[in-house]
């Protein structure tokens, strides 16, 4: 006995007799280490498939709205067609009409079916308009929308259906227009290009 005690009175260990400790240390701490990395994987797939169901709920009457907004399109071109003095009778389809077009555009927006029709001035988005033609323009600046030709619909920020819009050209707007005609005053000819 009085061999294995040393000079501080405790038994002395060999590094030899640590060594499997260290390696349990080791294992244990592997695995913790994948046990971990389980965990976040499977918290992962987890918000993974939380957002893919939200989206899928979110946007299955994608293709519904799509389908519905042929039906707004021919209530608002019936209206634009409708006389304006009309009698009795046709007051009465007239107003049908608009209420009709009242109603449906009322659900479009309960259901987050926005509708997208740029005001004249305001700036073309490529991720919302369609620029189907492009036009000088003295009211507006270049890059700005002149007219909307049909009003387009975005489902909760998605664009369902792009808004049709005529573009102002490069070069347009007031202050483009009274350089153009300062220039030509200057040179001492006619705006039209006349001398």
């Amino acid at each position: 006995m009085d061999a294995d005690i040393g000079e501080t009175g405790g038994f002395e260990a060999g590094e030899d007799d640590l060594g499997p400790i260290d390696a349990l240390i080791a294992e244990r701490d592997q695995w913790k280490d994948r046990a971990l990395r389980a965990v976040a994987e499977a918290e992962n797939t987890k918000r993974r498939a939380e957002t893919q169901n939200n989206d899928a709920r979110a946007y299955a009457i994608q293709k519904f709205a799509r389908d519905l907004l042929g039906v707004a399109d021919n209530l608002e071109r019936a209206l634009q067609a409708a006389p304006k003095d009309a009698d009795a009778g046709e007051a009465g389809l007239v107003t049908g009409l608009e209420l009709t077009q009242k109603s449906l555009l009322q659900a479009f927006e309960s259901n987050n079916l926005k509708r997208v029709a740029p005001e004249p001035g305001e700036p073309f988005d490529p991720n919302l308009h369609q620029a189907m033609m492009e036009q000088p323009s003295d009211s507006v600046q270049g890059g700005q929308v002149i007219q909307t030709l049909q009003a387009g619909y975005a489902l909760f920020g998605r664009v369902v259906r792009p808004a049709m819009v005529v573009v102002a050209a490069r070069g347009s707007g007031a202050a483009a227009g009274n350089a153009a005609y300062a220039a030509a005053a200057a040179a001492g000819g006619n705006f039209d290009g006349k001398a």
